[in-house]
């Protein structure tokens, strides 16, 4: 009887936080909302030539007012910016979709080896085609077809070793070394695209332009409302495979529907700024955090998220180039550089806690 009355005790308790959770959530995603918005303007803001807050608010819905300004913003950051809140969000998708798919908490682009067969497949693009055949159009196909090679091989792997979280990381590590080295040979034999490719490999919101911008965002507005409409299929799917069939879900084709998914957005932003390290983990594990395991809502939060702290790392890139004189001597530092340096304690803590979460079960 006691134990009876401790478990109804529980689910009460976890029912109410269920409740104020979906009560607070509006507020948080419109808190969220502001604090990017926030972060997008300080990121158009800073540079070489420092504008005030309320110059760049007033440039970006007032072209006119402030010539200066405007041809800072308008010309050379915004795209820039941009492309780094889309990139993100796009990565925080394709996060929390391998992360559902797979149900391994260590899932995102990179440790599925999609980042780096959409590099190699890019940098291959680069190397074999003639100049003339050569169009950043065709970079999104071309990062999937390399990156649906590269993930589906190692998610092929996993689910056949019954998707042990540590066997992916260690698949992850060993299919993205002999890829990267494969880069490396192309870049080798091809050393004219080194200079080129080398900030775009590690990943950089540096030359971003219009034209980038102009390639990214179809892809975004044909994948984002899928992505969102699966957060159903998402739930069913971590709630086991026989719970999902005997909701009427054909689990196997899902599961490749979303991977696909997951893979062409992961490849757009990859093709737009370059491969970006843990970001797409980082995310989507924050937003469990603060809104629980429903992915109708982590599906909202974590793509926000993720664009946030992308525009984030790239500013704290930006300030370490402007104000720390260990930097100066070089003209730009890859905003792939700092997501690595934050992303891996966050990478080894989770994989740590997964790996005793297993022996404890």
């Amino acid at each position: 009887m006691h134990s009876r009355g401790f478990m109804l005790m529980r689910l009460f308790y976890l029912s109410s936080q269920f409740k104020k959770k979906i009560r607070r959530f509006p507020a948080l995603i419109l808190i969220t909302s502001l604090l990017v918005f926030l972060v997008f303007t300080l990121h158009i803001a800073l540079g070489s030539i420092s504008l005030s807050l309320s110059d760049t608010i007033v440039a970006l819905f007032h072209p006119r007012a402030n010539a200066l300004a405007t041809i800072v913003i308008w010309h050379l950051r915004l795209p820039r910016t941009l492309i780094g809140l889309m990139a993100g969000a796009m990565f925080g998708l394709a996060g929390v979709l391998l992360q559902c798919i797979t149900r391994n908490p260590l899932a995102e682009p990179g440790t599925m080896g999609i980042t780096s067969g959409s590099i190699l497949m890019i940098v291959a693009w680069f190397s074999f085609l003639p100049i003339s055949a050569q169009s950043i159009l065709f970079l999104p196909l071309v990062a999937f077809i390399g990156g649906l090679g590269a993930g589906g091989l190692i998610y092929i792997l996993n689910w056949y070793g019954k998707t042990d979280p540590l066997r992916l990381a260690l698949l992850g590590v060993v299919v993205n070394a002999v890829l990267q080295s494969g880069t490396v040979l192309l870049l080798i034999f091809s050393h004219q695209l080194l200079d080129g490719l080398l900030l775009w490999l590690i990943g950089s919101l540096n030359g971003r332009t219009w034209d980038h911008w102009a390639v990214l965002w179809p892809w975004a507005v044909l994948t984002f409302p899928l992505a969102i409409a699966s957060a159903a299929v998402a739930n069913a799917l971590s709630l086991g495979d026989e719970v999902a069939r005997g909701l009427g879900l054909r689990v196997e084709a899902m599961r490749v529907l979303l991977f696909l998914l997951a893979t062409l957005l992961a490849a757009a932003a990859i093709s737009a700024m370059g491969g970006i390290a843990f970001i797409g983990l980082i995310g989507p594990h924050i937003a469990r955090k603060l809104v629980g395991s429903d992915n109708r809502r982590v599906f909202l939060l974590s793509p926000l998220l993720t664009a946030g702290l992308l525009l984030v790392a790239d500013i704290i890139a930006r300030l370490l180039l402007l104000h720390i004189p260990w930097f100066s001597s070089a003209s730009t530092l890859p905003v792939g550089v700092v997501t690595a340096l934050l992303g891996a304690p966050f990478f080894l803590y989770l994989s740590s806690y997964t790996a005793k979460r297993s022996r404890q079960g």
